[in-house]
């Protein structure tokens, strides 16, 4: 819609093409809004932060909306009624949240790091020397997220924000554990727009099994606030458990483009993660991961990411996963292999030591 390009790796839900994003951002601004608003407009959900400089500042997740009275946040679980904030969701007696049992060795983002799924820590962390066969993951899946991501595969949460449930306490959540259940990950969405849920349940679990292991993770877009980020790391850092950052894109406009928001808080928050990773040396706190978009994640956005990352410590586990169309960018291929080749060249270039490969069935030869 900018430049006039046409291939089969420009989404027609962004419209503009990746160049364009890097060169001519101003151009491709309305553009992208644009099809923020088309994602969420169906859900009652604003098609990005509210910034209303007369508004109250929402403390609850690093978007930081600004709301007038009326308004509603970005991730739909904070109001402005009657001039004073109200949390429709999100608090720890009131989570917009839905679980299973998922049987380990699962496919977690960090399953090649992971204490539950290769038996590392063992035996403070994990309770055999390999996989945890006969053992499960407390899947918990949060209705809300912080970002609006227009190829998500777990595009159901926007529901869940529309219609404010299923809804579950952290006390009920905590209560879903039993003897089997070695390991939480909190994923859906996100958990960083329900963050004081996510660490109330936290607690109480760790309480619950206090004589024995139990592991805190989370896969998360990475912004919460600083305040929330710390706790999370206390409670991973005690338990074994790893956070999992999902680093979508390096070049802001991209990451707006394909987001809706900006990534100064991811980057912000994975550097003071980061500061902690040699704390605990068997099994590694934070890992990174980036889906390989077709057309607009390419070997440069990754060369960047990896360099950011390498900076802070090149042990960092860091996944390229592989990408398959759904939501909004459903006319996109999947990820080729030679772009997954051409990423890990440029992730090893950078100086990263432990690269891994995600969604290895979905590679083909598309482009």
């Amino acid at each position: 819609m900018v430049c006039g390009k046409t291939s089969e790796l420009i989404s027609e839900a962004i419209g503009v093409c990746v160049e364009c994003l890097r060169e001519r951002p101003d151009d491709c601004i309305n553009y992208i809004r644009d099809a923020h608003r088309r994602s969420r407009s169906k859900y009652g959900l604003p098609g990005e932060p509210p910034r209303n400089p007369k508004g109250l500042k929402c403390p609850f997740c690093a978007n930081h909306c600004e709301l007038e009275d009326g308004d509603i946040g970005f991730c739909g679980l904070t109001a402005n009624v009657n001039g004073r904030l109200k949390r429709l969701g999100g608090t720890s007696k009131n989570g917009i949240v839905d679980f299973y049992y998922d049987p380990l060795p699962t496919n977690c983002v960090a399953e090649w790091v992971c204490p539950g799924c290769t038996g590392r820590g063992y035996p403070k962390y994990a309770y055999t020397s390999t996989a945890e066969y006969g053992y499960y993951n407390l899947a918990v899946f949060y209705g809300s997220c912080s970002l609006d991501c227009l190829f998500c595969q777990n595009w159901v949460y926007r529901r869940m924000a529309k219609n404010l449930g299923p809804t579950m306490s952290a006390e009920e959540l905590a209560s879903k554990i039993n003897e089997k259940v070695s390991c939480v990950c909190y994923f859906g969405g996100d958990p960083s727009s329900q963050m004081p849920h996510a660490i109330m349940a936290s607690k109480l679990m760790l309480e619950r099994t206090k004589d024995r292991i139990f592991r805190v993770c989370w896969e998360t877009n990475g912004l919460m606030t600083s305040q929330h980020l710390d706790v999370a790391v206390e409670l991973s850092l005690e338990s074994g458990g790893i956070i999992k950052f999902d680093f979508k894109a390096w070049t802001p406009t991209v990451y707006r483009a394909l987001t809706g928001c900006d990534n100064k808080a991811l980057i912000d928050n994975i550097k003071r993660a980061a500061k902690r990773f040699e704390e605990r040396p068997e099994v590694p706190l934070v890992v990174v991961s980036t889906l390989l978009v077709p057309g607009y994640v390419d070997s440069y956005e990754v060369e960047q990411i990896a360099s950011f990352i390498a900076d802070l410590h090149p042990e960092i586990p860091y996944s390229l996963l592989v990408f398959h169309p759904d939501y909004l960018m459903d006319d996109l291929p999947p990820t080729s292999r030679r772009h997954v080749n051409e990423c890990v060249e440029v992730a090893k270039k950078a100086g990263l030591k432990n690269i891994h490969i995600g969604n290895v069935w979905l590679i083909g030869d598309y482009y």
